[in-house]
């Protein structure tokens, strides 16, 4: 007895994994299947997608209606097209439409990718190969400073004990001084590396109670840390002083951006975590992430360095090192996580992402 074709739902189930969206159409333009992040971006149930004429969600059917005729007719293997897509209750969204011939006759994929989606992905990867870059950078660098910094020192010192003159040797204390204050920047910027990664169960909201004390602590007046936590976050596998750290480098850097909110008394730090679904970090797709965002109500990041926050000893304030944001990225990274910002005057959010079992 021959067995019979599983349905639609069960034999389209993997595009669901995916983070992309995803319709199997007819050669007619009714949709046989959505997956859920089409489900998702289009605000209506898979139930009323599915049956429908998939030409009627775009603000210009008839050219997916088009396509859709030249992949039955065998016109072409695959399509690709730009287009909008509606939405409920929201202003259409740009996409990148691939249709495509499948195995099965009058059977169609039509693949949708936000353009803002594509450009995110373009600029997480970006990030990674120049986070990546820098790591190199700082590695060799420091090396390359560290060798012949301890001559300087040690010369300084044996000509301090040759020397009578208190002027001279007011210099060679300057000399000392230097050395001593550029081997501190030199062991900072190889901390990542030196440390071991202690691996250990993590719960993020202690981690995120940790660093609201340390900087309530110093600031105890004019600035208000907000807790707006997602509670159901589960606890993951991660090095627990590292991601304190990372997380108090972001938010001591909001702190100090926002001294002329603390004089007038109303600075406002928000902590917020949040649960992400099917995300992507460096071409490698996760089911779940974590968002943890750091928000203030600061005057933004100079749009001078926006680019280049994150590159070594870039810093937008007088006296900075340029280094706490670098070694945050770092140790997210660690975590196989990524940390992004979107900055504006009145608002800056640093978003940190870590992918969750």
């Amino acid at each position: 007895m021959r067995k019979s074709e599983p349905p639609t739902a069960s034999r389209f189930q993997a595009f669901d994994l995916l983070a992309t969206l995803v319709a199997v159409v007819h050669s007619d333009g009714t949709v046989l299947f959505a997956n859920s992040a089409l489900e998702d971006a289009i605000g209506a149930s898979r139930r009323t997608i599915e049956g429908s004429q998939f030409a009627g969600f775009f603000t210009e059917p008839r050219v997916l209606r088009n396509a859709l005729s030249g992949a039955d007719s065998n016109e072409f293997a695959a399509l690709r097209y730009d287009a909008l897509l509606h939405r409920l209750n929201h202003e259409p969204i740009p996409v990148h439409v691939i249709v495509a011939q499948t195995e099965k006759h009058s059977e169609i994929i039509v693949e949708l990718l936000p353009l803002e989606q594509q450009a995110r992905q373009d600029r997480e990867e970006r990030l990674l190969d120049q986070a990546q870059a820098n790591k190199e950078l700082i590695r060799n660098l420091a090396h390359e400073i560290k060798n012949p910094l301890g001559g300087i020192r040690g010369a300084a010192q044996l000509l301090q004990m040759e020397i009578d003159s208190r002027e001279l040797t007011e210099y060679t204390q300057v000399i000392i001084h230097e050395a001593d204050r550029l081997q501190t920047l030199v062991d900072r910027l190889l901390a990542p590396h030196r440390k071991p990664h202690v691996v250990g169960d993590v719960n993020i909201h202690e981690v995120c109670e940790r660093v609201r004390a340390l900087i309530q602590a110093e600031f105890p007046k004019g600035l208000q840390v907000v807790q707006d936590y997602d509670t159901s976050i589960p606890e993951f596998r991660g090095d627990r002083e590292q991601l304190i750290q990372a997380l108090l480098n972001i938010v001591h850097n909001a702190a100090q951006a926002l001294a002329e909110r603390i004089g007038a008394g109303d600075a406002q730090i928000i902590l917020r975590t949040r649960i992400a679904r099917q995300v992507t970090f460096g071409k490698q797709r996760y089911r779940l992430a974590l968002e943890l965002h750091v928000i203030d109500n600061g005057p933004g990041v100079p749009d001078s360095i926006k680019d280049r926050i994150f590159f070594p000893l870039v810093s937008g304030r007088d006296g900075g090192s340029g280094l706490g944001l670098t070694l945050a990225q770092t140790f997210v990274q660690q975590h196989h996580g990524l940390i992004e910002c979107d900055s504006a005057a009145g608002r800056t959010d640093f978003k940190m992402q870590i992918p969750l079992p």
